[in-house]
């Protein structure tokens, strides 16, 4: 549950801390004070969107803080989460757009804190009743109700394989005409691509080649030079010589001084390393043929690659890969009868595998139907809305994305009257109690311990609104509920009522939030039945509204 939430710099709230109870708390108070932006502020440290105009005039960030007890054991183990005891939400809103998100003081995405805390808390606001009147939302709560997500999956993997054969199918199945042109263009692009004989790196080693030879005389010259030095000619002794001279000079003292026999072997060596080099310059200087014919012919080919290039792809390895496709499709059109025939056979088992897992998950619905319409139908006696009817209609389709089930939620308010779509007979009250009727009947089918109710009693009151104080109350046993409410019937139900004020200080308005005992209690309830003028009799009458609530919630004891 959620025991504690801190609110700082969220709109006129510029901070405030407000202990929540187990069972149902209550919170109410003018329009305006602020109500929703406990809401906000609770939507916000779950992850939901949220906006820096939130954040209070004046401050550099908003923050939230959300404390939770009784988790049930491995909720977040998927996430990397773990906790001992209590599980501590909190989200930092800036005012550049940045938001830090933390859980038990580690790090987490926003993602993350979304994920968890959709696992904690489910917030149903004063607008989800118009969900009921999309048509398309239907088929997604009886999944949800049913837990057909498996089937579901199961289902669409197998008519994704289905739609993927029939794509390619359509893909080969093109007239004559069209398949003509398209050999043409193929048998053209791949003739064009073979002609050029194309290999990988060749257009590096052609670009390297090319400025060598642009530089050929400079090649020659630095070449030639390097091998005079090292080999010299007739008139002169190159560098090999002269070392060899220098080593024929000390060969007859090498032996008189361990120096000079050190200096002996080293300009042996030296002379080996120089011999080598001249041998290998000269070689360099030798092979070296420059012929402009060549120049010409390695030009020509770079401007063929150029030319290629521009059509089929920006290096040489990826129009290799294009001739590799152009030749796989031209194969697969020339084989078109042969693959087609293949195709079929694979579609018409894709097909019944479609079919079947369609029907199974088809009667999964019908099932989980039957048991929704008996569950809501008895939400909806608690509601003061016995002598509606409501039921679950199904048309077939084809196959599609989410199977072969067309799902309508259809009901009649009144006796004698036929079962209608919702959104063509449904008030703005019956949507309210509908809904939450809903949301009380899927909310059993999973661990969330919390429940937040903003404004639900939308188009209630009277008897209806004591019918829906009183469903809150039986909810409130076994989950947590925190409710935002303008009706004295479900304020006066809480076990914990809370009182959400705003006032001006400092020439800023602020919002505070109370906790009241039973003497506020009666001053609150009197203020929502009357507003500003409060008469002793409202007083009285908001003390009995509250032994009512008490009497009827020892019954649920």
């Amino acid at each position: 549950m959620l025991q504690l939430l801190h609110i700082e710099n969220i709109a006129i709230i510029e901070c405030a801390d407000i202990e929540f109870r187990p069972g149902f708390n209550a919170l109410t108070g003018e329009t305006g004070a602020g109500k929703s932006i406990v809401i906000d502020s609770i939507s916000a440290v779950l992850g939901q969107r949220t906006s820096r105009d939130l954040i209070r005039t004046g401050a550099n960030m908003a923050f939230v803080s959300a404390c939770f007890t009784d988790i049930p054991p491995r909720l977040g183990e998927d996430l990397g989460i773990a906790w001992e005891g209590e599980l501590l939400l909190q989200r930092e809103i800036h005012g550049d757009g940045k938001n830090v998100c933390r859980v038990n003081g580690r790090p987490v995405t926003v993602t993350q804190l979304r994920t968890l805390g959709s696992r904690l808390l489910n917030i149903h606001g004063q607008h989800d009743g118009q969900q009921l009147l999309d048509e398309e939302q239907h088929l997604l709560y009886l999944d949800s109700f049913g837990r057909t997500e498996g089937l579901v999956t199961e289902y669409r993997e197998k008519y994704q394989a289905m739609a993927a054969l029939r794509r390619q199918m359509q893909a080969l199945e093109m007239d004559e005409a069209e398949k003509a042109r398209r050999v043409d263009t193929l048998t053209y692009q791949l003739q064009e691509l073979e002609r050029a004989k194309l290999r990988p790196g060749e257009e590096e080693e052609l670009q390297s080649r090319r400025t060598l030879l642009h530089n050929a005389e400079k090649f020659i010259s630095a070449v030639s030079g390097a091998d005079f030095c090292l080999n010299g000619d007739d008139g002169s002794d190159g560098a090999a010589n002269l070392v060899r001279q220098a080593q024929g000079a000390l060969a007859p003292v090498r032996g008189l001084d361990p120096e000079l026999g050190e200096l002996y072997d080293r300009l042996e060596a030296a002379y080996s390393e120089i011999y080598d080099l001249a041998d290998t310059i000269r070689d360099k200087r030798e092979d070296f043929d420059f012929s402009p014919k060549e120049l010409d012919r390695v030009e020509g080919r770079l401007d063929q690659l150029y030319r290629l290039k521009k059509k089929y792809g920006p290096t040489v390895e990826e129009m290799l890969e294009y001739q590799a496709r152009c030749r796989r499709e031209l194969d697969q059109i020339q084989d078109a009868g042969d693959t087609l025939l293949h195709l079929e056979k694979q579609l018409k088992k894709a097909e019944k595998a479609a079919r079947q897992a369609a029907e199974s998950l088809s009667q999964a619905r019908h099932e989980a139907a039957g048991r929704l319409e008996e569950q809501i139908l008895t939400e909806l006696r608690q509601l003061d809305m016995g002598k509606i009817r409501f039921a679950i209609c199904f048309t077939e389709q084809a196959l599609a994305e989410n199977g072969m089930d067309q799902v309508r939620f259809l009901m009649s308010a009144n006796v004698g009257e036929e079962l209608r779509p919702i959104h063509k007979i449904a008030s703005g009250g019956e949507l309210a109690r509908i809904m939450l009727a809903m949301k009380n009947v899927l909310s059993e089918q999973d661990q969330v311990g919390t429940m937040v109710f903003d404004e639900v009693d939308t188009g209630v009151s009277g008897r209806a609104a004591q019918k829906v104080a009183e469903k809150m109350a039986r909810i409130s046993r076994t989950k947590q509920v925190l409710c935002v409410t303008h009706l004295p019937q479900l304020a006066a139900m809480a076990d914990t009522h809370f009182s959400v004020e705003k006032g001006e200080q400092g020439g800023r308005t602020f919002t505070r939030v109370v906790q009241l005992d039973r003497a506020r209690r009666q001053q609150e309830l009197a203020r929502l039945t009357g507003g500003a003028s409060i008469s002793a009799t409202m007083l009285e009458g908001a003390g009995e509204l509250l032994d009512q609530a008490e009497k009827f919630k020892k019954t649920l004891a």
